[in-house]
This record gives structure tokens, sequence and C-alpha cells, in this order.
């Protein structure tokens, strides 16, 4: 690492982001532990794990599409400290409901499914806005590597956070301190100087737009891939986090609230240093190669968490895990932000979005079914095995696509020989 991995903080603005940005998110990783850990200890089910992720990110999935013709009809400034207002909002909710000490399922599910429907529209708007807050464009990928490694610093300590604040303080003040951090995202906001927005008429109605996007995916296969490679591990192999790894805290490792939020924090770690690596690639890396490798790393780790039963052994192969998995999001994210046109860019980042957040709920209320009847280890084995399938298929696709693209020029070679 060196001081080129960090360059995208000369632009102001991406500064701004990134500090208010880091605060946010360790209160919404303290969240996400929170309900998985309040879940789990109300209904001791990994399926109802699966409904509460379902619940948290099924309505992204009905949404996000709708959130990305918004993206690019109006003010992404706007719209997103509108949603960070807006989550505020349902923490304080969320809050209030927990300290009041009269809660069930239902409510907590009913809350998260409320911020599932407000991350529609803030997932398009915030990684669209990015592009506009660096600015020199080449350093995006930088931002964008930087971004990840934000959300899994936040990871790292968040969960360890809500750990010690579930044992020592009680599960309110966890979703009390996620409301709290929402104030520096919203300030870091108000203090940017962005382009003044300038609106442009829109011939076709919002469905229209949205058809549009689509068009423009299936005529860039390249693009319709990744996404359909995302799809295929959030929906299948992503939720392993949130769905069964309270299980293995509280039954394979007989621990506590605290052990749960090692865990998390583990593979946070992972992640971070997965982000921090591909923040540091050089410009002009194969980032589609990087992306079916750490695909393979991944499912490696998976694999060798899912019957470990020695907790230092476990950490260590959560972390190979947590590092492979970084780039599934990460990677995915730049080759589409890096490539799409700017008037398609909310739209198609929706549909990045639908893929990752929308494919997980309904993967996790699949998990949490096949753990009930498989059982959680053997569930988190072929999820490690899925994820080596998908890198493979990654590799296939690079494979065909370099024969491909070397076809012409040997044609080519071959007709001036002649």
């Amino acid at each position: 690492m060196n001081i080129s991995t960090f360059r995208a903080f000369k632009s102001r603005n991406y500064r701004l982001f990134f500090g208010g940005q880091s605060v946010s998110l360790i209160g919404t990783w303290m969240q996400k532990t929170a309900v998985s850990w309040v879940i789990f200890s109300l209904t001791h089910s990994t399926f109802m794990l699966g409904v509460s992720l379902f619940a948290s990110q099924f309505p992204s999935f009905l949404f996000t599409l709708l959130g990305g013709v918004v993206s690019d009809r109006y003010d992404r400034y706007r719209v997103l400290l509108t949603t960070q207002v807006a989550s505020m909002v349902q923490a304080i909710l969320l809050a209030l409901l927990i300290f009041a000490n009269h809660y069930v399922v239902w409510e907590i599910l009913s809350l998260s499914a409320l911020l599932g429907i407000i991350n529609a529209f803030d997932v398009p708007a915030r990684q669209s806005l990015v592009y506009q807050m660096v600015d020199k464009k080449e350093d995006l990928p930088n931002a964008l590597a930087l971004n990840s490694s934000m959300v899994n610093l936040s990871r790292l300590i968040g969960p360890g956070i809500a750990g010690f604040i579930l044992l020592k303080f009680g599960d309110g003040w966890c979703f009390a301190l996620n409301a709290l951090s929402f104030v520096a995202v919203i300030i870091s906001l108000l203090l940017m100087k962005l382009p003044a927005f300038i609106a442009k008429e829109h011939k076709k109605n919002a469905f229209g737009e949205l058809k549009e996007g689509f068009d423009y995916i299936k005529r860039t296969p390249s693009i319709a891939f990744i996404i359909m490679m995302l799809g295929l591990m959030s929906l299948f192999v992503l939720p392993f986090s949130q769905t069964l790894i309270p299980y293995y805290a509280k039954v394979v490792f007989k621990g506590t609230a605290g052990t749960f939020g090692i865990l998390d924090s583990f593979i946070g770690l992972g992640a971070l240093c997965g982000a921090l690596f591909l923040a540091s690639l050089k410009p002009g890396t194969n980032l589609k190669k990087v992306l079916a490798i750490n695909t393979l790393v991944f499912g490696t780790g998976l694999v060798l968490f899912s019957h470990e039963t020695i907790y230092p052994l476990a950490l260590l192969f959560v972390v190979i895990a947590g590092f492979g998995m970084m780039s599934q999001v990460t990677v995915s994210n730049t080759v589409i932000q890096t490539t799409v046109s700017p008037d398609m860019r909310g739209r198609v980042i929706s549909f990045y979005a639908m893929a990752f957040f929308g494919l997980q709920p309904i993967g996790g209320l699949l998990v949490g079914f096949i753990s009930h009847h498989v059982g959680t280890t053997n569930t988190m084995l072929g999820q490690g095995i899925m994820a080596l399938l998908i890198g493979c298929l990654h590799l296939r696709y690079l494979r065909k696509a370099k024969i491909k693209k070397q076809t012409p020029a040997l044609a080519t070679t071959a007709v001036t020989a002649a």
C-alpha cells in the first residue's frame, strides 16, 4: 500500500463523503448486528434470520429499478440527502420500539422493510453521485475501492461495538447510536460544493426510461454477465453472514452476542483487506480476472469454515472468505461505473443493486429453509461449493472472450501475410 492507494482523497467532496459515511456505516453495522441477534434470541431459528434478511432487502428488489429512474431524472444530491434523513428516522423509530420493551418480531421486520424501501432510492443515487464527487475521473476506480474499504472497516468495527453494547447496555442503544451516526453524513452532504443540477427534458415516462436501461444492458454483454454472476452470488452465497453466522456463534462455538460480533468483525477484516488490495491495484489491471480469482478464494474460505469447530481456525477461514467476498460488490460496481454511459448510470446501477440487494433476501429464505432440513454446517459447505462453481464460470467466460478477441486479430494477420 502506498500514497496512490488514497489518491481519490485529493477531491474535497469525496473526502467529506468518505468521512461522513464512515461514521454512519459503523452505526449501520451495529444496527444490522443487533437486529440479527434480537431476531435469533426471540425465535432461535435460522429460518427467521432468513425472513429478517428478506424483510430488510426484498423491498429494495421491488423498488430499486424505480430508484434508478429517479436517480437519472432528478438531482441525485437531493435524493441522497432525503434518503439519509429518512434512514435516521427509521433508526429512531426502531430505538424507541426496543426501549419501550414491548416489541414482537413482526414490528422489527416491518421497520426493516421500511429501510429496504429507503435503500432502493438511496443506493442508485449514492453510487451515481460518487462520479460527481471525484475531480479526476481516472481516480473513480480508486474511489470505489476506498468506498469498499470504508464499508468493511465499518463492518470490522461496528459488529464488535454492537456485541459489547448488547452485553453491557442492551440492544436499544445500538439502534439509538445508529440514529445519531446519520448526523455525520447529513452534515458532510450539506458541506459539499457540487455543480448545480441542470434539469433535462424527459420525453419518455419512467417505465420507458427503465426499458431503455434494460435494452442498454442487453446490448452490452460484458455488463450483463457481471450483473448475472452477482445475482447468482447474491441468491446462493452472500446471505451466509446474516443468515447462518448467528447459529455458529451461539450453537457451534457456544458463545454470546460478543462471539457473534467478533465473527462478523473478522468477516469485515477480511473484506477490508480485500478492499485495500483492490485500491492498491495499478490502473489498467484486469479487474474481471481479479473478480474470478477472488470468487474462488471466497468459496475456499466458506468450505474451510463450514465444519470447523476450532474457534481460532474458524476466524482465520472467515477472514479468507471475507477477502474474496469483497470483490463481488466492488469490482462489479467499478466495471459498471467506468464503462456505462453517464446518462444511463443510475438505471444500470439500479439493475446492479437489484441483483445485489434484491436477490439476497430471496437467497436468505432459501438458505434458511435448506439449513433447517440439511443442517447449517452442510448448508455453509454447499454455499462454498457454489462460489467455487461460479468462479469457474467466470474464468470460462474470460477465456472465451479472450479467444473471441484474438480470432479477428489472427484473421487480419493471415490476410496481411497473404
